[in-house]
């Protein structure tokens, strides 16, 4: 079954246009797009003061394990993840059944105002994701299956 559809390069350019734009407004050191599976799609910001492999597994972990206790309380779902720390902090929000934005901001940068800007931000992102569903329908991508570490090369194809 795949987790995401079959991305090319023209669809990661929008998707980093989208997350440079949402950097700027929310004022964000790094976001990133995932899979649900915790592979790291694409991201824009600062890179080299994070591991942002092991970031999207753990935020991955971290959102499923939520949603595991959305169920017991009796929720449906529930579709963010906030981890407040002392230099920087952490949103995940659900974009559509396969993804996820993660979003690292200096602590001094309120949640709300990531929240706020999250939300065009997302709806952006489910777009594109949704065009490139629509341009090969049924056919995509589960990386969990072909366990890949860097997953750049896949989505080079124009």
């Amino acid at each position: 079954m795949a987790t995401l559809p079959q991305l090319i390069e023209d669809d990661i350019e929008r998707l980093d246009e989208a997350l440079r734009e949402f950097i700027i407004s929310a004022d964000a050191a790094s976001a990133l797009i995932i899979d649900k599976g915790g592979f790291l799609i694409t991201h824009q910001g600062d890179a080299q003061d994070f591991d942002l492999t092991t970031i999207a597994a753990l935020s991955s972990g971290a959102f499923m394990a939520n949603q595991t206790i959305a169920g017991l309380v009796n929720e449906t779902n529930f579709n963010s993840i906030y981890q407040q720390g002392e230099k920087f902090s952490l949103f995940v929000v659900n974009i559509d059944d396969n993804c996820m934005l993660v979003v690292i901001f200096k602590s001094q940068t309120g949640v709300g105002v990531v929240k706020y800007f999250a939300v065009p931000a997302v709806k952006r992102i489910a777009c594109q994701l949704e065009i490139a569903q629509e341009r090969s329908p049924g056919m995509g991508l589960d990386l969990s299956v072909l366990n890949v570490a860097e997953t750049g090369q896949f989505f080079r194809k124009k």
